[in-house]
């Protein structure tokens, strides 16, 4: 395929001004700049205000900024990532996105988003019940749905040609449930004739992205200072690990970033169903598990032994089964993924990975747990990991947790409820928005009780 676009320029608008961008995507294309491939670069914004001094900032340092990155033996290197050649103002109508994402030399939009930011109901479709989805249907753009008909729809009135719709997040076949949800908010807002044109002028190839990258803590900017000369008013830092796997189904170009060590491939599926259930799942264990007994960082929650060993009898009883045969090697990578969480310079928060636990539980872990059952296995290591989340939900109830919980789409009433029922356990184990056909199994409900049970004992022997 011709992969590279003449002239003009082409630009890779990113929605979403998180680290992880920053330290992920933006650290690819900037290599191709190194490398001499000036064709492309990045035009950066957001859908909401939150990150409106982040990006003042990096106008003031003309996009700019250092990349810090170390590993597990603490050897930090440090470079100034320069593709960001556009930062993009927020404003309440989203209008410089939207005239950015409507011009011709705007190829690919991508975007990362927390799971719940997709506003999947179980059978995933849209939770069209939401009220940042009513207001979308209605005119606005609060959710990614928003924002995209709004730019697709200006790109059809000008005649501005095809785009590629990039998700870059930790969402199971992201660009398939993605693209279905956007078909769907445009039919349900009868937007008929740009239905058309976006089934017919867009694609949405499914990606795996993978780098751990906190949030930046204020120790960063006076190492930069000291490493590197430069005053960085918004470093990023993340491990020297690195991996990004695309399914080459691009409409207008994209850039040659097979030459930067992508991998670009027919189907991402094994690597995300690898990556989905053996790291983000066991990560969120750890910082569910870590949280219970008072610790603050992956790290020390993960060199904890009885940690460590839940995640690996999770990923070694459970998931290898599940995800065999399989063309990565299972074993190797669970082992990776454990040495990478117990990397003590990095200093990722249990609050940061324990956030949106209501989407993780469905989208990380039920499939395992129903895999199980097909195979005739009992679930017992997985069964752990919601058991964990109730536990740790329960510690949120009663307002015992050492931290602000976030979750996108958590019903602070509906899970009060829950916990002031006769039954809690009960409730949580029927919810088929987290469990699908599971919560009508009795036999599940009564594993995750005693999961439960195991979790107090264990909790109440480690505090």
């Amino acid at each position: 395929m011709n992969t590279e676009l003449k002239s003009p320029p082409a630009v890779w608008l990113h929605i979403g001004a998180g680290s992880f961008h920053r330290a992920h995507q933006a650290w690819y294309l900037h290599r191709l700049r190194v490398m001499g491939d000036n064709r492309w670069s990045i035009a950066l914004a957001n859908i909401r205000d939150d990150a409106a001094p982040l990006l003042a900032a990096l106008q003031a340092q003309d996009g700019e900024y250092v990349l810090e990155t170390v590993t597990p033996a603490g050897e930090r290197q440090y470079e100034k990532i320069t593709s960001l050649r556009k930062i993009i103002p927020w404003d309440k109508e989203l209008s410089h996105l939207v005239e950015q994402g409507s011009q011709p030399e705007t190829r690919v939009i991508s975007f990362t988003v927390t799971e719940g930011g997709y506003y999947l109901d179980n059978q995933f479709n849209l939770q069209q019940d939401n009220a940042d989805i009513q207001a979308d249907l209605k005119g606005d753009c609060r959710t990614i749905y928003g924002a995209i008909s709004r730019i697709l729809l200006q790109r059809q009135q000008m005649q501005s040609g095809p785009v590629t719709l990039l998700n870059c997040d930790n969402l199971r076949h992201n660009g398939e449930r993605f693209r279905h949800c956007l078909l769907e908010f445009l039919a349900l807002r009868d937007q008929q004739s740009l239905l058309s044109w976006a089934t017919e002028q867009t694609r949405s190839p499914n990606t795996m992205v993978d780098r751990i990258t906190p949030r930046p803590s204020d120790d960063i900017a006076p190492r930069v200072l000291e490493q590197t000369g430069f005053a960085d008013a918004v470093p990023v830092m993340g491990e020297s690990f690195i991996q990004w796997v695309i399914e080459d189904d691009f409409i207008a170009g994209r850039p040659a970033l097979e030459n930067v060590g992508v991998e670009m491939v027919a189907s991402v599926l094994p690597y995300e169903e690898a990556k989905i259930r053996i790291l983000n799942a066991s990560h969120s264990c750890i910082a569910w598990a870590g949280s219970l007994i008072g610790q603050s960082y992956i790290h020390e929650s993960t060199q904890t032994d009885s940690i460590r060993q839940m995640a690996y009898d999770y990923v070694t009883q459970d998931v290898i089964p599940s995800l065999s045969p399989s063309p990565l090697d299972l074993t190797n990578y669970r082992d990776v993924v454990l040495d990478r969480f117990s990397n003590p310079y990095i200093r990722d928060t249990n609050q940061r990975v324990a956030a949106d636990g209501f989407s993780k539980i469905p989208g990380f872990i039920t499939p395992t747990l129903m895999e199980c059952y097909q195979r005739d296995e009992t679930p017992a290591a997985t069964a752990m990991l919601p058991a964990l989340f109730f536990v740790f939900m329960e510690r949120w109830h009663q307002g015992t947790l050492p931290y602000e919980y976030q979750d996108g789409i958590l019903d602070s009433s509906v899970v009060h409820a829950m916990f002031q029922s006769t039954d809690p356990a009960g409730r949580y184990a029927r919810d088929n928005k987290l469990f699908g056909p599971l919560a009508s199994d009795r036999q599940f409900e009564q594993l995750l009780r005693q999961s439960i049970d195991q979790v107090n004992a264990w909790v109440a022997a480690n505090r």
